[in-house]
Parts: C-alpha cells; structure tokens; sequence
C-alpha cells in the first residue's frame, strides 16, 4: 500500500527556532529560584531573546510561509469575524485559526518584555519592583504557552488531525505541491550551531560555586 501523500508546510529554519524557544522557556523557568542556578537561567535568557530576534528576521526576511505577516492576517480578521458572529454567522474553524495566530503572536510579543526585565534585573538597574514585574511576565508567558499547548491538541482532536506532526517533520497529509519550496535546513543546522556554541562558551565562563556576579543577591524568580 503506498503511503499517503504528503507536502511541505514548514520549513526547517521555523522548526528548529519553534523547539529551541520552547526549551529555553522551560529551562529557564525551571532554573528560576534560587542562586545556585543563576547563571544556567541567565543563560537561557539570553538565548531565547536572541532567538526572538532570529524569529523576527526569519519571519520578515524568509520565505512567505514563514512571515508573521501571515499570522498578523489572520489576527486582523478579528473584527470580521466579531461582526459575523454577531449577525448569527459563526464561521467556527476561522474563529479556531484566529485563538491560534492569536496565541503565537502573544508568546512572541511577551518574550521582548520579559527578557529586557530580565537583563535589567540581573544588571541591578533598578529595584524590588523590576523583580517582581519580571516574575509577573514570566507567569504570563507560562500561561500563554499553555493556552497555545492546549489550543493546539483541541484543534487537533475536533480537525481529528494532528497538528503538532508538521511542526517536528515539516509536512503534513494532503496532496497538492509543496508550500514551502525549499527547507532550508543549512540554515536550521547555523542557528542550532550557533545556541550551542553560545551554550558552550557559557559554560566554559559559568562562575565557580559561591562566586557572585550581578544580581546574585536578587536572582530574578523567573526566566529571562
């Protein structure tokens, strides 16, 4: 039996910042409390806000399937769809796409804010209520990505579909020609080359235990 067709729908670039991002969150928010795991936290700060700028680039400057521009259409189908729904027609599925756009387009929108408290907090450049407005962000984000988890898994049990497959392989059911031309995995391998490097290199310059650095007395109780 021949396999079903198939066709790409995400390049690699997308993919691989998709999942790095996700990892620095965890590792960061995981490594938030306490002193002894600052410089790991610190660390994965610093990666996510360089993988932010990454994202904008490549979502500016890539392939058309890659552009935010794209999830920023959807989003602006808001009020439409707000006076659709009022008049008694509910297009239910465009109403699904929007909370989907809607919920990428917020995670990256909150990641700037959060690592830019972040810095400031470990520099010391102002007081207690830094700290606490970082720590407030990071809850924020952590319940926005549980939003687009959940967002996600629902679409892909009413769709019967899963949703979640194209974001590791790239390609998803369907015949037709490719939406992404090209995967562009050389540029996917630079950007996992790169956070590893900056990974080694920090550690190679973590500070010894019971060293101090900024902020050590006020570690930030969320990720950067």
């Amino acid at each position: 039996t021949p396999a079903p067709p198939t066709r790409r729908v995400v390049d690699a670039p997308v993919r691989a910042l998709h999942w790095l991002m996700a990892l620095c969150f965890i590792g960061a928010y995981a490594s938030a409390d306490g002193e002894r795991w600052q410089w790991l936290h610190v660390s994965f700060g610093y990666t996510l806000a360089g993988l932010l700028a990454a994202r904008l680039l490549w979502g500016t400057l890539g392939p058309r399937p890659a552009r935010l521009s794209g999830l920023w259409r959807r989003v602006s189908g808001l009020p439409a769809w707000t006076r659709s729904t009022r008049a008694g027609r509910v297009d239910l599925r465009q109403g699904q796409n929007l909370l989907l756009a809607a919920s990428v387009l917020a995670v990256l929108a909150l990641i700037a804010p959060l690592t830019l408290s972040g810095l400031a907090v470990y520099q010391e450049w102002a007081g207690h209520w830094l700290e606490e407005l970082h720590e407030s962000l990071g809850d924020a984000l952590l319940a926005l990505v549980l939003l687009h988890v959940v967002t996600v898994l629902t679409l892909s049990l009413l769709r019967r579909r899963n949703l979640v497959a194209p974001m590791l392989s790239g390609r998803a059911p369907g015949a037709g020609p490719d939406l992404v031309k090209r995967p562009h995995a050389g540029v996917a391998a630079v950007l996992v080359a790169a956070v590893l490097a900056f990974w080694a290199w920090q550690w190679q310059t973590a500070p010894a235990a019971g060293a101090a650095g900024p902020g050590a007395h006020a570690a930030p109780s969320h990720p950067h």
